[in-house]
C-alpha cells in the first residue's frame, strides 16, 4: 500500500520543514494579497465592506471585528478571530500556522504576530523550508505597540504586553508582562 505523501500545506500546518514557494501556497498568498489590499483601500464608513473582506479572507470571524488599514498576512485563512477584535494600524500576522486571537483582543500600533521561523542550521536554511508554529491569544488582552509574538508563544486571559515586547516564550494568564525578551513584573488579582 503505498503512503500519501503530505502536501507542502498539510507539513506547513503540522510544524514540519515545508517549501514556502510551493505553488498552492504561493496561489494562496497571492488571494490574501489581494483582498488585504482591498481592505487597506477601504474607508472607515464602509462597514459592509470591510465585514465582507474580513469574512473572505480568515479562517473564522466573530462579531464586531476593527481593523484599521494597514494590515497585512501571509495567508489569512489560518486566522481565527473572536469578539471584539481591535487591531490598530500598521499590524502585521504571518500565519503560516495557525493564529487564535480571543475575545476582546486590543492591538496597539504595529503589533507583529508570527507563526513562521526557519532553521538555525545554515545548510538546511539554504534549502529554503522553513518551519511555522502556532500562535494562541487568549481573552481580554492588551498589547501595547510594536509588541512581536513569536512562533508557538501563547498569550493567557487577562493578561497585559507592553509597548515593544518581544514575546519569545509563552506567558500565562492575568500578568503584566514586558521588555525583550518579554517576563511577567506583574501580576493581577
Amino acid at each position: 500500500m503505498a503512503v500519501q505523501q503530505k502536501t507542502e500545506k498539510q507539513k506547513m500546518l503540522a510544524g514540519e520543514l515545508y517549501l514556502a514557494s510551493d505553488p498552492e501556497l504561493v496561489a494562496e498568498r497571492q488571494r490574501a494579497s489581494q483582498l488585504t489590499c482591498l481592505y487597506n483601500a477601504t474607508r472607515e464608513e464602509e462597514k459592509e465592506r470591510r465585514s465582507q473582506l474580513l469574512q473572505d479572507l480568515f479562517a473564522e470571524v466573530s462579531s464586531n471585528p476593527q481593523i484599521t488599514p494597514t494590515f497585512y498576512c501571509d495567508y489569512g485563512s489560518n486566522i481565527y478571530v473572536g469578539d471584539n477584535l481591535y487591531l490598530n494600524y500598521g499590524c502585521v500576522i504571518l500565519d503560516c500556522n495557525t493564529v487564535y486571537l480571543g475575545d476582546n483582543l486590543l492591538c496597539g500600533p504595529y503589533v507583529q504576530i508570527y507563526t513562521a521561523h526557519h532553521p538555525i542550521d545554515p545548510a538546511l536554511r539554504l534549502t529554503r523550508r522553513e518551519f511555522a508554529s502556532p500562535v494562541e491569544i487568549g481573552n481580554n488582552v492588551w498589547m501595547g505597540g510594536g509588541a512581536i509574538i513569536c512562533p508557538g508563544a501563547s498569550i493567557g486571559d487577562n493578561t497585559t504586553i507592553g509597548a515593544g515586547s518581544v514575546v519569545t516564550k509563552s506567558i500565562p494568564a492575568n500578568v503584566v508582562a514586558v521588555g525583550n525578551p518579554c517576563r511577567i513584573v506583574r501580576e493581577l488579582i
